[in-house]
């Protein structure tokens, strides 16, 4: 039981993206410079949707809660990360290394979830236009939202405590840039079945539910454009959500193509930087898809400067 204990309180290694000392400058400025145009970027988009009044609507409600979720999903990797590059030193503590693997699986749980809730909005708004308003109300729209919060938490609370009964050695080394969960879970030294299962079940409840009623709601939205008889009409309605249906894809094809080549390879490394696909890179282009294709963002970002 003492020897449990005492690797409990051990600090673990962060290996990163590369050991190459010369590499390390090059790595640090770059993340440096994706985290800041993901937060900036991420900020503008929340600032933008609550100055302006013609954005208070519960599309841009979930889009400013994404952008905010967006923020601290990226705040939980990269800067401990440019910290240790900067202190050239690898370590995480324990209870860093647990606090870590807790908002990580919160936050990716959120953008499950709030890509799902916005999915669903585009439905109604598309499928049943004159009843939106009356189902979209703002009591609904809270709920979906902190129903979302409430879930995600209790999973991450989930994924945290499983990963407290394991038992690891000293000097434990990960391959990875942050404390991974399916990098940690398997550098346990004691078995990790349950956790194996409880990994697994939630990803194909948690992930697997958000993504079913994604495609459930998209095959709706796309019979009742082909039912649309002018071409116009069908841009239009296609144009409201065109924005939403880039950021799912990006978001779901690259996690699923990160856990897919993982397994393949086999390579922790290349796992790591695959990985940045979805925890950095997805993100930062967010606010950029929405913007680009969205008049009415472009509108109340130049409202926003003029008053800055």
């Amino acid at each position: 039981m003492e020897a449990q204990n005492d690797t409990k309180i051990s600090e673990f290694l962060l290996l990163g993206i590369s050991e190459e000392p010369e590499l390390q400058p090059l790595i640090f400025g770059l993340f440096f410079s994706m985290y800041l145009v993901t937060v900036t970027g991420n900020l503008l988009i929340i600032l933008a949707t609550i100055s302006d009044p013609h954005l208070h609507t519960p599309m841009y409600f979930f889009l400013s809660n994404l952008s905010f979720v967006d923020i601290c999903f990226t705040s939980t990797t990269v800067p401990k990360m440019l910290v240790n590059i900067q202190m050239q030193s690898k370590v995480i503590t324990y209870a860093g290394c647990i606090i870590q693997i807790y908002f990580f699986a919160l936050f990716v749980g959120l953008d499950n979830f709030l890509l799902a809730v916005m999915a669903y909005d585009r439905f109604v708004a598309i499928c049943h236009p004159l009843h939106y308003t009356l189902i979209m109300s703002p009591r609904l729209c809270g709920f979906l939202v902190l129903a979302s919060w409430v879930t995600s938490a209790l999973h991450s609370l989930l994924h945290s405590l499983m990963v407290l009964r394991l038992s690891f050695g000293t000097g434990l080394e990960i391959p990875h840039f942050f404390c991974e969960p399916n990098q940690v879970v398997h550098r346990a030294c004691s078995d990790t079945f349950l956790n194996d299962l409880v990994i697994y079940v939630a990803a194909v409840l948690l992930a697997g539910g958000p993504l079913g009623g994604i495609l459930y709601s998209y095959s709706k939205i796309v019979s009742s454009i082909r039912a649309i008889s002018s071409a116009q009409g069908r841009y239009k309605a296609f144009s409201t959500c065109a924005s939403h249906l880039s950021v799912v894809s990006l978001f779901y094809c690259t996690l699923l193509g990160v856990y897919l080549s993982s397994s393949i390879a086999q390579n922790a490394h290349s796992s790591a930087t695959a990985s940045v696909m979805y925890t950095v890179v997805t993100p930062m282009l967010n606010p950029f898809i929405y913007s680009l294709r969205n008049k009415d963002i472009k509108s109340a970002l130049k409202i926003l400067f003029e008053k800055l």
